[in-house]
This record gives structure tokens, sequence and C-alpha cells, in this order.
């Protein structure tokens, strides 16, 4: 495996990583504000600090046409605000435990419509991972009782995280287009441009100058956080990782979140991190190694046609 695909793998895992400590700055800010709310500041932080920096990064950037316009709009519209008002939406209102579920499940959408709309090849070795990252992250989700997931009725919330799911397997399909033409620095300012247009209006609808002036220091720090780190450096990440590997092969890392999810809890809640938690994470990782890693079982099938064709 040559350095640059390493380096594209490690930019995913460290994206996806941070991506959990979204659910512990979630918790935080919600505290202060409305879903929608927190969502506008998060994002309208983001597009302050990625507009200078496409100026910076991208001299020679082609203008967008009135379909990339489009397409940047489509982006906006389901990974910026969609995914974020349901996510912070399922944050206030439904179980970890079931908000985690959902979010694991969102790499499967994502290798079907790659295939399906993309073209993209799904190989043997993808869907072996993809199905061991997947079982590890509801291991460390339902704490090693697998069997809790049949007790979860079916609530009004889950159609929010359904929502949830597929806006941002569509917002990663579609994202892949748009990487053809345009860097992955480019295609977040513009995605994120769009979606802080997007929560504007919800945000003025539910929020009043009053609940500004008596957020906490905590809440915002949670929104900053959220804002440099979650956004800005992760999306922008994530994003190359797509452009290089493809969406299907980027989406196995969404696994990773979980895990970090749950470290986190424990460093910073107080929560405790049990065998389970252990046996969850080591089945995302092997699963993250088996799909991403194409040679793994060619090497094997090589040494059976040889002992076939000697007898």
């Amino acid at each position: 495996m040559n350095k640059k695909l390493w380096l594209t793998y490690g930019m995913l895992t460290f994206a996806t990583s941070t991506w959990g400590s979204a659910f512990i700055a979630g918790k935080y800010a919600v505290q202060s504000f409305e879903p929608a709310t927190v969502a506008f500041f998060r994002f309208f932080g983001a597009v302050i600090l990625l507009i200078p920096l496409m100026f910076v990064m991208e001299k020679n950037r082609q203008k967008p046409n009135l379909k990339d316009y489009g397409l940047f709009a489509v982006l906006g519209l389901t990974g910026i605000a969609l995914y974020n008002i349901f996510f912070f939406l399922a944050s206030k209102h439904a179980p970890v435990i079931k908000s985690s579920l959902f979010i694991a499940s969102n790499p499967v959408l994502i290798v079907l419509l790659s295939a399906l709309f993309l073209k993209e090849t799904i190989t043997r070795n993808n869907v072996i991972g993809l199905a061991i990252a997947l079982s590890g992250a509801f291991f460390i989700i339902t704490e090693g009782h697998l069997l809790s997931l049949f007790k979860l009725g079916f609530e009004p919330i889950d159609f929010v995280l359904m929502g949830a799911v597929i806006s941002w397997a569509l917002y990663s399909v579609v994202g892949k287009v748009v990487l053809k033409k345009f860097s992955s620095v480019e295609s977040t300012t513009y995605a994120v441009a769009f979606g802080t247009l997007f929560l504007l209006p919800f945000a003025l609808s539910e929020t009043s100058w009053q609940d500004v002036q008596q957020a906490t220091g905590t809440t915002w720090f949670a929104i900053i956080h959220m804002s440099v780190l979650v956004t800005v450096v992760s999306f922008v990440m994530y994003y190359n990782g797509i452009k290089e590997v493809g969406a299907a092969k980027a989406s196995i890392f969404i696994n990773v979140m979980p895990v970090s999810a749950v470290i986190m809890a424990t460093l910073f809640l107080g929560e405790n991190f049990t065998s389970a938690h252990a046996v969850g994470a080591a089945l995302v990782l092997s699963g993250v190694y088996i799909g991403t890693n194409p040679r793994l079982f060619k090497k094997k099938q090589a040494g059976k046609l040889v002992k076939n064709e000697i007898a």
C-alpha cells in the first residue's frame, strides 16, 4: 500500500473520529439553543473560516456554472441543513442507543447508492469489511446486548433518524460527482455556505437575542469546536477521502465514529468503558482494515490455485 493511500486512510480515520466528538459537543450545545440554531452557529463559524481558506489554497479555482451551484445547493440542503437538524433533534429527543444505531447504518446505504448511481465497484472485501465494522458498531451501541435492538419500538423520532441517514448518504454520493470538477476545499466551502443559508430562517424563527446573550461559555466552546474541527478540518478530509478512494470505501470509516464517541463519553462525561466496547472497537477496526485492503484474500486464493494445478 503506497504512502498516499495510507495518508488518505489516516485522514478518513481522523475525520470520522472527530465526528464522534459531535455527540458530546451537541449534548452541551442543545442545552442553550434549539437544534437548528446550534447547526446554524456551527456552520456560520465554519464558513467564515472556509472562504478565506479556499482563496488561499485554491489559486486557480474554476468558476461554478448554474448546474454546479445547483449541485452545491443539494449538498448544502442534504449534508449540512437537513442532516444536522435531524442529528441535533435526535440528540435532544431520542435515546443515544437509537441515534447511534441509525447513524451507524449509514455506510450500508452509501455503498448501495454508490453502486447504483456512481457505478462504483463493490468488492467482496468491501462487503465483508462493512459487515464486520457494522457489527462492531452495533456491539458498542448496545454494550454487547444485541437482542436489545428488538426491544426498541418504532417511534415518530425514528422518521427523523431515517431522514438523517438518507440525507448523509445523498450528501456523500452527490459529493463524489462534484469532486470530479472541484477540490475538497471548494466543495466543502460551497456546500457549507448553502447549508448555512438554508439554516438561517430556522435559527431566526426559534432564537432571540436574549437566548444568544444567556448562552453559557461551555455552549460557545462546543459550537466553536464543531465549527473548526468537526466541520472545517474533518469535512475537507472526508471529501478528500471520497475523491481518492470513492464514496463506498470512505463510508466504511464512518463506523469509527461510535468508537470515538464512546471513548470521549468515558473521558468527558464519566461513562464506563466496558469489555463490550473493547470488543466492538476491535471489530470496527478489523472491518475497516479488511474493507480497505483489496489484496487480503487474493494471496490465499492464488496459493489454492497453484496447489490445484500441481494436483
